[in-house]
C-alpha cells in the first residue's frame, strides 16, 4: 500500500486524487494532507480519510480546524512549517504536489530533500525553479511523475524511446472560453465569462489561466525542465476538442500522442500507480462520436501571455519567476474586479520589463525574485484604470 501525503487536498486536483483513494483503499493510503481556506470541506476530508496529520496553510485558522476536528485522532498543524512537517512525514512515499501557485516551491523542495517522490500538480515549482529543483531530484534520487494532462501525455509517449530521438514536443491547449472571440472584444470579458471553460473543471485561478492561454506558457517552462528538452522544441497548438492531450515528435518522421476523455483524474491515477494503471472511472473514449479532431496554431498578438512566458524562458532564470509572481497578482486583481481581463497581459509585462534577469543558485534567491515580482505588479495594478 503506498502511503500518501497530499498538499492541496480541497482543490480540484486534491479532490480527484481523494477519490482515486477512495476508489483503491487497498492500494493507497493518506497519512498527511493539507488545504486552504476551505476548512468545512478539509475538515469532511479529514472524517473520511483519517489522515495522522492535517495542515492548515494559514496559521491563524489552526483554531477552527481543531473545532471543526473535535474528536478525530488527528494533529493538527498550520503554516509553511506545517506544511514542511507534512510533505516530509517519515511514513510518507509520496507527495502528491497540488497546491496552486509559488506557495508550493518550499513544501515541494522539502518532499525531495526528504526523499519523497513526488506527483507534481503544481506546475509553478518547475516554472519558477525548475533547475535547481531537477537538480535537487537528481541528488535525492526520487522520481517526479508529471500530473497535468499534458506533461503526463508526454511522459507516456516517451516510455520506451530515446530522448535523442525527439524532434519536438507538442502541447495541445483547448483555446479556453475566447478561442473564438475577436480580440478587440476581450476588454469587455468579465469574470464569469473568463471561468466559462468549455472543456475541464478547474479551480478559479487556472481556469483564468486557461482563458488568458499564461497556463500553457506555464506548461511549456515546465516541460522544458521535466523532459530536458530545448524551449526551441516545444510548441503548443490549439486543439478545441481536448481529446489528443499532446504530441511527441520523432526524427524519423513518427508522431506519438496520448489521447483520452477529459478527466484529470486519469493522469492523477497514473502518476499515483506508475508503472502500472488503476481504473478511474473515467468514461472511455469512443472516437466514433466526434466528426473531427482540429489543430491550428496559437495567435500570439491576441493571447500575448503565451508569448510572454516564451520571453521569460529566453530572458533568464529570475524570469519565469517574476512572470509568474506577477501573473498570480493580475489573476487576483481580475478576480477581485480590480483590472480588466486584457490588463493581466499589461500587469505581467510591465513587470517583466522592469526586471533584470539574473541566475538563481538557491530556493531564497527564487522567493526573493518571487516577492519582488508581486511588489511591483502590485504597484502597476493599483495605477491601472478599468
Amino acid at each position: 500500500m503506498k502511503q500518501l501525503t497530499i498538499l492541496g487536498s480541497t482543490g480540484s486536483i486534491g479532490v480527484s486524487t481523494l477519490e482515486i483513494v477512495a476508489a483503491h483503499p487497498d492500494r493507497f493510503r493518506v497519512v498527511a494532507m493539507t488545504a486552504g481556506r476551505n476548512l468545512e470541506l478539509f475538515a469532511r476530508q479529514i472524517r473520511q480519510f483519517m489522515p495522522r496529520l492535517a495542515v492548515a496553510a494559514f496559521q491563524e485558522d489552526v483554531p477552527r480546524l481543531q473545532e471543526l476536528c473535535a474528536g478525530v485522532p488527528v494533529e493538527i498543524l498550520g503554516g509553511v512549517e506545517g506544511l514542511i512537517a507534512a510533505a516530509t512525514a517519515p511514513e510518507t512515499e509520496m507527495v502528491v504536489a497540488a497546491i496552486v501557485g509559488a506557495a508550493g516551491l518550499v513544501p515541494t523542495a522539502a518532499a525531495i530533500r526528504a526523499r519523497k517522490d513526488i506527483a507534481l500538480a503544481n506546475k509553478e515549482t518547475l516554472v519558477t525553479a525548475g533547475r535547481l529543483i531537477m537538480d535537487l531530484v537528481k541528488e535525492f534520487g526520487v522520481r517526479l511523475y508529471p500530473v497535468d494532462s499534458e506533461h503526463s501525455a508526454v511522459f507516456q509517449s516517451i516510455e520506451g524511446h530515446r530522448s535523442a530521438d525527439i524532434s519536438k514536443i507538442i502541447l495541445t491547449a483547448s483555446g479556453g472560453p475566447f478561442l473564438n472571440t475577436p480580440a478587440e472584444q476581450l476588454s469587455r470579458v468579465t469574470v464569469r465569462d473568463a471561468l466559462n471553460h468549455p472543456n475541464w473543471s478547474m479551480g478559479r485561478k487556472i481556469t483564468i489561466d486557461s482563458a488568458t492561454m499564461m497556463n500553457k506558457g506555464l506548461e511549456v517552462i515546465e516541460a522544458r525542465w521535466l523532459f530536458d528538452v530545448p524551449v526551441e522544441k516545444i510548441d503548443v497548438n490549439i486543439h478545441p476538442q481536448s481529446i489528443i492531450h499532446s504530441m511527441v515528435d520523432y526524427i524519423d518522421g513518427c508522431v506519438i500522442a496520448q489521447l483520452g476523455t477529459p478527466d484529470m483524474k486519469a493522469p492523477i491515477a497514473y502518476a499515483l500507480s506508475y508503472p502500472e494503471r488503476v481504473a478511474t472511472g473515467v468514461k472511455p473514449l469512443d472516437l466514433t462520436m466526434f466528426s473531427g479532431l482540429t489543430f491550428f496554431k496559437p495567435d500570439l498578438e491576441k493571447f500575448r501571455c503565451l508569448g510572454l512566458a516564451y520571453r521569460a524562458m529566453h530572458d533568464g532564470e529570475s524570469m519565469p519567476a517574476v512572470m509568474n509572481a506577477a501573473n498570480e497578482i493580475a489573476v487576483e486583481a481580475f478576480l477581485e474586479g480590480r483590472i480588466g481581463f486584457v490588463q493581466i497581459a499589461d500587469v505581467i509585462e510591465g513587470t517583466m520589463n522592469a526586471h533584470q534577469a539574473q541566475d538563481l543558485t538557491t530556493i531564497d534567491e527564487v522567493l526573493r525574485a518571487d516577492r519582488w515580482g508581486r511588489e511591483t505588479a502590485r504597484g502597476i495594478c493599483s495605477g491601472l484604470v478599468i
